[in-house]
Order: C-alpha cells, then sequence, then structure tokens
C-alpha cells in the first residue's frame, strides 16, 4: 500500500433477502441481476475508487443474512472499518433485528478507542407502493442506536447506490483521521 492509498473493511449485514448481494453487485457492476441467489455464508468483494485524490480500497464483506449464519458475523466482524446494516423497506420484519444485529457487529467490530461509523441501508426503493417501514421510523432507529446515516436505495434502478458507498467511505476515512 502506497501513502497515497487506504484500505478498509466495510461488512454488510442484515436479515436474508434485504437486498445486500443485490447491492454490492449493483455498486460493483452498474448492472441490476435479479436472479442471484442467496449469499451462505460470507461473500468477499474489491474495489478501487478515488477519493480526495487518495487511492481507496474497500474490502467488502457480505454476510449472508439466514440465522444460521449469524453465528459467522463475530469472526468476519473483527478488523472492520464500517458497516453498512441493510432492511428491506417493504419487509417491517427486516428492520426489527437491528438491536441484534447491531450488537453483535458492534461487541466484534468495534475497536475500543475508535467508534466505527454505521449506516442504515433501506432497499428496494423502486417498491414504494409496498412499503411497510416509513422513512421516519428508519431515521427514529437509526438516531436510537446512534448510527452515522439513514439511506434508502434501489439495486434495480440504481438510485442512491453510489452514495450509499461513497458516503460510508468518506465516513470511514474521517473516523481514521486520514483526511
Amino acid at each position: 500500500m502506497t501513502d497515497r492509498e487506504l484500505a478498509f473493511k466495510l461488512c454488510i449485514f442484515g436479515d436474508g433477502g434485504v437486498g445486500k448481494t443485490t447491492l454490492v453487485n449493483r455498486y460493483l457492476t452498474r448492472v441490476f441481476d435479479g436472479s442471484l441467489k442467496m449469499t451462505i455464508g460470507a461473500d468477499f468483494y474489491i474495489k478501487e475508487l478515488e477519493i480526495e485524490g487518495k487511492r481507496v480500497v474497500i474490502r467488502i464483506w457480505d454476510f449472508g443474512g439466514e440465522q444460521r449464519f449469524k453465528v459467522l458475523l463475530p469472526s468476519f466482524a473483527k478488523g472492520a472499518n464500517g458497516g453498512i446494516f441493510m432492511y428491506d423497506i417493504t419487509r417491517y420484519t427486516s428492520v426489527k433485528n437491528v438491536d441484534d444485529w447491531l450488537s453483535i457487529f458492534e461487541k466484534n467490530a468495534q475497536d475500543k478507542q475508535i467508534k466505527i461509523p454505521i449506516v442504515m441501508v433501506g432497499g428496494k426503493l423502486d417498491l414504494q407502493e409496498k412499503r411497510s417501514v416509513e422513512s421516519e421510523d428508519a431515521m427514529e432507529l437509526s438516531e436510537k442506536y446512534n448510527l452515522q446515516g439513514n439511506y434508502e436505495c434501489s439495486s434495480k434502478t440504481g438510485e442512491n447506490v453510489e452514495e450509499v458507498f461513497e458516503s460510508i467511505t468518506r465516513k470511514m476515512i474521517k473516523s481514521a483521521n486520514l483526511i
């Protein structure tokens, strides 16, 4: 790694079927693939980008959201620089488990000196007419858990996908006092 290059570990977690893998796929390829299969365990991706003249490498860890894979999150969360808790705006049950997901992630990822940035992301914004999680409720949860942002996006249309990743990357850089 050069002095102009930064590297971060970003974990994406939340219930199964909320759109974590399609979000990452859309971000990396700029293409929506509705036929993606459920993540078994965890998947790993790398994205390089440039922010304020610095080359940034993001190592993205996408966790399977089914209950049986939750046991993997503690070991994979170690060393994370940031997190995305994702839920489905059309499925209220997907946001009800925020406490459980955050407690597992924060307990295992958190450096005792630095509070790493975690944002909350509601997926499937293109299904607005089927919404069951109101934006205001998500905002309140984000504030309750002291998260560093709340976003809604659509992997299908691409709306806000880039913004989610650029925002969390900037927050990770700031948290590490590198910009």
